[in-house]
């Protein structure tokens, strides 16, 4: 009997369901060159610097503001992705107008030092900027989230916000609160945004599998 490995390797690449992952570490800010209608839903094309690119094939996965989407058409300028209507119904994505800045990401590998945390590249929701303050060279923001995403934010956990992974410092009835450096302000589209801006949120992965299994265990 071979290894559950050895019987999936020589799959096509297309029958391998493939979870891919991030760290919410930002590689490079993209510009939204484009949004094209396509049979209800949309093909996007990011523009990038080409070493962004090095080594990318259609088909890999890329986290573009915090969705994980498939590139296609790749060439020196940049990529296009599909959109789906869930993704669309799901993420700020849609809403976006060319010139928009995007955080990107490639997936993670085995030689990827894992900075940040896990994350899916898969948006739970909305959120909303409510304020931004200065605090020193930092600057505090506070953001708004949906009632039935509220309870898996916890103090000091992890949140990924436009696929950014960032710290929560405080909680409140309506949302959270976290802190950023100058540095994310800089290398993020974090820093163009505005309060009242809609953001891609995904919560931490762990927060999913342990209420998952407090279901099944019928707590």
């Amino acid at each position: 009997v071979n290894h559950p490995y050895e019987r999936g390797r020589n799959l096509p690449r297309m029958a391998q369901k493939e979870q891919h992952m991030f760290t919410g570490l930002i590689q490079a800010l993209g510009g939204l060159q484009s949004l094209e209608a396509r049979g209800g839903d949309l093909r996007l094309r990011v523009s990038v610097a080409a070493e962004f690119l090095d080594g990318v094939r259609e088909g890999d996965s890329i986290a573009v503001s915090g969705v994980c989407l498939t590139a296609l058409e790749i060439d020196q300028q940049g990529f296009a992705a599909d959109v789906s209507i869930e993704t669309l119904n799901c993420t700020a994505l849609g809403a976006l107008q060319p010139g928009a800045r995007l955080n990107l990401e490639r997936s993670l590998t085995l030689a990827t030092p894992l900075g940040g945390h896990f994350v899916s590249g898969h948006v739970d929701g909305l959120g909303r900027v409510r304020t931004i303050r200065a605090d020193a060279r930092s600057q505090r923001w506070q953001f708004d989230a949906p009632p039935e995403l509220r309870r898996y934010i916890a103090r000091k956990g992890s949140i990924a916000i436009e696929g950014v992974s960032l710290t929560v410092n405080e909680l409140d009835e309506d949302g959270f609160g976290v802190n950023l450096i100058p540095h994310t302000l800089a290398h993020t589209n974090l820093g163009q945004l505005r309060e009242g801006a809609a953001v891609n949120l995904e919560i931490d992965l762990i927060a999913r599998y342990v209420e998952r299994l407090l279901e099944a265990r019928g707590t």
